[in-house]
């Protein structure tokens, strides 16, 4: 049933959606230039009317809980119930961010064992949790990183990124007051060596490299291109939202890396989406453990506390310890997989990945046939007429399923990235790859299939540029 009524819809004078009691406290009078001119124009409803009304607008939402989000880069996969079961335990969930120490000994003991994990996995040697996203932990390393050199004697004044970096790379530079310079890839969609050797001086302050890189390939010259850096004195800086690939495989720190963030809510399956919530701890080598932010959580006999006598920190970047419910979900998925189980979600998310570029090749065309990690990247490229990859990625909501990210990464024009995750099944995985073939074929013999979809959504094709512009957040109430 087609649902598109708003909440004032359903109101009508009179109705009410609680019985308030009688107040057990005097009146008091309001003084009158706190009280409204007009009373609020807020629907009048009956409880099983909001209840209705936010179950149907919740149906028109996609989510992991509904079927396959195969954003590349983002690692949508299904996020564990008894994640949730763990996060709501009184004792988290009810626990007052401000709490003494001593009253918060098994909070403190999550987040300090949940910093030994990280830095097991990371390869790594220091962990900070306070970070509330991906981004501002690339903020955070970056400062890291210029405190540092800093030290040295010499901020530096440049980050080199590779053009298959994530987009957050150069803006998190610019906010530490950084220039940027890319490094081009080769032919194979990795980094150019040779470009990063003639662009490593003194003057340059890191290496941002994403790794596995946007393509869904693993830089198999890490190592190298880590020895380059070093030589010149410069530091290497992990962007680590694409960790999902090699987690439990290979540790960035046994390949180089001096300081990275992780994505909490990609690789270890916590929420996300809708601007939150996030988790982006940083790992570092223990010579950057002096400008981690404070508090550091610390163990001193069978106590656990926050280290705050930390007078070369950056500072804190996050109010409290960080998002500490997103820490908790995460610390109990890393308990429930355990090593074996963290890389077995790796090999399966790699091994997905192949077979859908395996399926699709030779029917959407494939810009870097290389084997892919945990994501797969096509083009427009082979689409006949005027057809684009926007138009693909409409149709495939009329099939079920969320769009892939689109024209990203950008140095593959109308890009079509993939990655279904380890939590997808073969027949999921099908099935998609039936309504890719199914689109394509579509774009042969009944091209409008494409260029008028979706046809199945509550709104047709939204002219996605002018929504940014001009945002509509309330009803039309003259009808």
């Amino acid at each position: 049933m087609m649902y598109n009524k708003t909440i004032f819809d359903l109101s009508a004078k009179g109705r009410c959606g609680a019985s308030p009691i009688s107040a057990d406290v005097p009146d008091f009078q309001l003084p009158d230039d706190l009280l409204r001119a007009e009373s609020a124009a807020l629907p009048e409803v009956t409880e099983v009317d909001v209840v209705r009304h936010f179950t149907h607008l919740s149906q028109k939402n996609f989510g992991i809980d509904i079927g396959m989000y195969p954003l590349g880069s983002c690692t949508m996969k299904y996020n564990p119930r008894i994640n949730e079961v763990a996060c709501r335990l009184p004792g988290f969930a009810r626990i007052h961010p401000g709490a003494p120490p001593q009253y918060a000994q098994g909070a403190l003991q999550l987040m300090h064992e949940l910093q030994s994990y990280l830095a097991e996995i990371t390869g790594l040697d220091v962990v900070t949790l306070q970070p509330a996203a991906g981004a501002q932990g690339e903020l955070t390393g970056l400062m890291m990183i210029r405190a540092w050199h800093t030290s040295q004697g010499n901020p530096r004044r440049k980050v080199l990124i590779p053009d298959t970096a994530h987009g957050t790379n150069p803006a998190s530079s610019a906010l530490c007051n950084y220039a940027v310079e890319t490094v081009p890839s080769n032919d194979r969609g990795t980094l150019d060596l040779a470009s990063l050797r003639e662009k490593m001086t003194g003057e340059v302050a890191a290496l941002m490299v994403t790794n596995p890189n946007t393509l869904g390939l693993f830089e198999k010259d890490i190592a190298e291109a880590a020895e380059i850096v070093h030589q010149a004195g410069g530091l290497i800086y992990l962007d680590g939202a694409n960790m999902n690939a090699i987690m439990g495989i290979v540790r960035p720190g046994d390949f180089g890396v001096d300081v990275m963030h992780l994505n909490l809510h990609k690789t270890f399956s916590t929420p996300h989406g809708g601007g939150g919530p996030g988790s982006g701890p940083v790992a570092a080598k223990s010579f950057l453990a002096p400008y981690l932010p404070s508090p550091i959580i610390t163990k001193s006999g069978d106590q656990f506390f926050p280290d705050y006598e930390r007078p070369q920190s950056i500072g804190k970047v996050q109010a409290f310890f960080g998002n500490f419910g997103v820490l908790v979900r995460a610390y109990a998925y890393i308990r429930e997989m355990g090593p074996d189980g963290l890389k077995f979600a790796s090999e399966m998310a790699v091994l997905n990945a192949n077979y859908i570029r395996e399926n699709l090749k030779g029917i959407y065309h494939l810009p870097y046939d290389e084997v892919c990690m945990h994501e797969c990247v096509f083009s427009e490229k082979s689409l006949p007429g005027d057809l684009r990859t926007l138009d693909v990625a409409k149709r495939l909501m009329d099939y079920g399923f969320h769009p892939p990210t689109v024209y990203f990464p950008l140095i593959v024009k109308g890009a079509i990235m993939v990655e279904p995750t380890e939590t997808e099944s073969l027949e999921n995985c099908d099935d998609f790859i039936q309504a890719m073939k199914t689109i394509r074929a579509e774009a042969e013999n009944d091209p409008k299939a494409l260029t008028s979809a979706p046809r199945t959504t509550p709104i047709a094709r939204a002219d996605e540029v002018m929504a940014v512009k001009k945002l509509r957040l309330t009803a039309d109430m003259d009808g």
